[in-house]
């Protein structure tokens, strides 16, 4: 699964690397949290459009991207851009 989200990442342009991705022999010398794989954005401008992309494959059948307005405190739904009620665009998530 790493792997695989470490090529989608690298396929939208986002430079990735995995941490850990051999230790998985190690469990039981050393924590199982400690040998878990783990997957690193290398410029941390792409963080937050890393954890989106990682959001929506993770979790495709959830609607997770609604959003609320920072200035109206309207929900507005993950397709629209602006808000409706005061068009103050959608902010960045992280």
């Amino acid at each position: 699964m790493i792997g695989y989200l470490k090529g989608v990442l690298e396929d939208q342009n986002i430079a990735c690397l995995i941490k850990n991705e051999l230790l998985q022999g190690a469990t039981g010398e050393i924590p199982p949290q400690e040998a878990w794989p783990e997957i690193w954005v290398q410029d941390d401008r792409d963080e937050c459009a890393a954890k989106a992309l990682i959001e929506q494959l993770l979790m495709p059948g959830e609607e997770t991207n609604n959003w609320h307005c920072p200035n109206c405190g309207e929900w507005i739904e993950s397709q629209f851009s602006e808000c409706w009620r005061c068009n103050t665009s959608r902010p960045m998530r992280c």
